[in-house]
């Protein structure tokens, strides 16, 4: 195989842990993967792709995540600062068994980010961010339960948002879907990308080039890296068992960002105007996709 990894003899078990005879459940795939990389192609290895027991992992995770989201959504509102959502998230994941995959993760200080207005992502919680009528807000979580991961983020408008505001974070939301749409297996993974990208930029915002989405599952940030200014016809094979996010940065002005210079962590607009960003998880299938944490 082109990614140096074993394979099992025909009448051996398959190497996904499916318990299946190897010619009855991953063989034919892997020559196809074999001969797409002859082509050319750009092949995500095996190592990627998630087994049934990693998916089964994945969902334990993701309820947790999931569940964090929702806490947050019905208890959110004017007078929350963000130190009372890290708080939440905390509380919760102690309760349930499972841990913020954000907290340390190269030097981050926190279990969540919290992101407002003009912050596009990464946002410190703190006591001094008090949120207040009108504003929208990210909340970006990752979850570790079992030694698996998760990840999915969620916008929230604070009480009345100005049409502006609502606008931006519908269409963000509408262009995740547009990139689900787009996920078609053994396709390329940067179809993805240019569905979220032209429909944000036919409703007059754009999209953030510097960050995208990652593959996800057994570690927090895995290949590939799912960009979302790229080319259809471009990037990995979207092989069933590759499980990655979506998550497009949207800004309503230019998307040009800035990166705090004392912490080296939150980024904001850099010409001042306001961001949105939603992410869900799924895993590409036989058929299409299936979604593991929204």
């Amino acid at each position: 195989m082109f990614d140096g990894l074993p394979v099992p003899g025909r009448n051996d078990e398959c190497w996904c842990g499916s318990g299946k005879k190897y010619k009855k459940c991953h063989a034919r795939a892997d020559e196809r993967m074999d001969a797409l990389y002859e082509a050319g192609e750009e092949m995500p290895p095996r190592s990627l792709l998630k087994t049934p027991a990693d998916i089964e992992g994945i969902k334990a995770s993701a309820a947790v995540n999931m569940g964090v989201l929702d806490y947050v959504g019905e208890h959110i509102g004017p007078g929350v600062s963000t130190a009372d959502i890290n708080r939440w998230v905390e509380e919760y994941m102690a309760e349930h068994g499972a841990v913020s995959a954000d907290l340390n993760y190269e030097g981050y200080p926190y279990s969540v980010c919290t992101s407002i207005n003009g912050v596009i992502c990464h946002g410190f919680p703190c006591e001094e961010d008090v949120l207040q009528e009108g504003d929208i807000i990210n909340v970006d979580m990752s979850t570790i339960k079992d030694g698996y991961y998760s990840d999915s983020s969620r916008m929230y408008c604070i009480g009345e948002v100005s049409p502006e505001r609502k606008k931006l974070v519908e269409v963000c939301h509408e262009s995740v879907q547009k990139g689900l749409d787009a996920i078609k297996p053994w396709g390329h993974l940067g179809d993805v990308g240019a569905a979220v990208n032209e429909y944000v930029k036919a409703n007059g915002f754009s999209v953030v080039r510097e960050y995208g989405g990652h593959g996800i599952g057994v570690e927090f940030h895995e290949e590939p890296f799912v960009s979302f200014v790229s080319e259809p016809g471009t990037g990995p094979i979207m092989v069933p068992g590759l499980c990655f996010t979506i998550e497009p940065m949207v800004n309503a002005g230019a998307p040009d960002i800035t990166t705090d210079e004392d912490n080296g962590w939150i980024v904001r607009t850099a010409d001042g105007s306001d961001s949105a960003q939603w992410e869900v998880q799924l895993v590409v299938t036989d058929d299409g996709y299936e979604l593991l944490s929204w």
